[in-house]
């Protein structure tokens, strides 16, 4: 017979041993605003834009959640029309609303791929801030990780080649990006666009993001972030399959 000290400890042992709960697929989904709760997660279809498209469709699915791990995809035909379709995104859900100030960290970590015919699309995180835990959005944060096809971010001005108007450009996380302001209604809008090419798996702290508009935009740091999001925004394109194979976030 074990004593009791041995029996505790074997108990412990296996405690720390346990493995990681895993989520298995879930069917996909295609209605306007369809969701999938998932850990800390919700994944949206959210087809905002769909009305601004002479034809097409988008649906989602959940493919596995491991740890903290989401594996999702999103499959999208959009034609005709001009803006924004829909936003498929995963939406981290586990804490309180916090003020930047209060943020420490926000770790994440993730990697995707696309194929399809002439996609015209985004790749980014999507935060909105507020002068309070329940208010409505002031600021709009997106850290893009590719634009494809030509889109562009929201700008206050344009060049005489047509192109939005960069005001400043820095590394974050080993990466060059180019940053934009403008207008989205009463909702201030800045957009951390890579200086050149893709960044299809990206490994950083997104609060460094959120300090640099404090600390050289004056972002105020009294502001709550209420969401943060990832995910891709189409425009247009054919037999599109926006795959994430693995996404983490977690706010500290």
């Amino acid at each position: 017979m074990l004593s009791h000290s041995l029996l505790a400890a074997c108990i412990a042992g296996i405690a720390l041993a346990a493995p990681t709960v895993t989520v298995e697929k879930r069917a996909d989904k295609c209605g306007q605003y369809d969701s999938i709760s998932t850990g800390t997660y919700t994944v949206y279809n959210d087809l905002w834009g769909e009305s601004g498209a002479t034809s097409g469709s988008g649906c989602f699915g959940v493919d596995s959640l491991s740890g903290s791990t989401v594996k999702w995809h999103s499959t999208w035909t959009w034609v005709g029309g001009s803006g924004v379709k829909s936003y498929p995104n995963v939406v981290v859900k586990e804490s309180t609303v916090k003020q930047l100030s209060a943020i420490k960290t926000i770790p994440s970590t993730w990697s995707w791929s696309y194929t399809g015919t002439n996609i015209v699309a985004d790749v980014a995180y999507d935060m909105f801030t507020s002068s309070t835990a329940t208010g409505s959005n002031q600021y709009e944060i997106m850290v893009w990780l590719a634009a494809i096809g030509g889109t562009g971010p929201i700008s206050s001005g344009y060049g005489s080649d047509g192109k939005p108007t960069i005001i400043a450009t820095t590394t974050i996380g080993g990466h060059s990006f180019n940053l934009y302001k403008g207008p989205n209604g009463s909702t201030t809008v800045y957009s951390f666009v890579p200086a050149s090419g893709q960044i299809a798996s990206f490994s950083g702290d997104i609060k460094l993001f959120l300090a640099y508009l404090v600390q050289h935009e004056g972002l105020p740091n009294t502001q709550y972030l209420t969401s943060l999001g990832a995910g891709t925004e189409p425009t247009s394109g054919s037999n599109a399959k926006f795959t994430v194979s693995g996404y983490s976030v977690v706010i500290n």
